[in-house]
């Protein structure tokens, strides 16, 4: 399993086209910035683009978008990657981790 925060997505993009050519599981947990309350407007761009970018590369993507969510689709999000062998990524929203602030009111 891979932790990243949402900006290092588009870092990896191509590294993502290994587990798919070798059929191995991958599974990723994002935590989202660019979403709700974001105060920093370079993580927007790529907080949006997250989800499309993963789909585009054949990772099928689990948000969580509600706290109390996160426990049921890591397990559904890992069985898909190990049972299938297909690149799975959990997406956790900032409504459930909380948005930054950094001191911005």
């Amino acid at each position: 399993m891979v932790a990243m925060q949402s900006s290092g997505v588009g870092n990896c993009i191509n590294a993502l086209g290994l587990p798919a050519a070798f059929r191995a599981p991958c599974l990723l947990l994002v935590t989202m910035r660019g979403q709700w309350g974001e105060f920093n407007p370079w993580q927007v761009h790529m907080g949006q683009a997250v989800r499309p970018a993963l789909e585009a590369v054949g990772v099928k993507c689990y948000p969580v978008d509600k706290p109390g969510r996160g426990r049921r689709n890591l397990a559904a999000a890992a069985d898909f990657a190990f049972n299938s062998r297909v690149s799975a990524a959990v997406l956790i929203s900032q409504r459930v981790i909380g948005a930054k602030g950094f001191g911005q009111k």
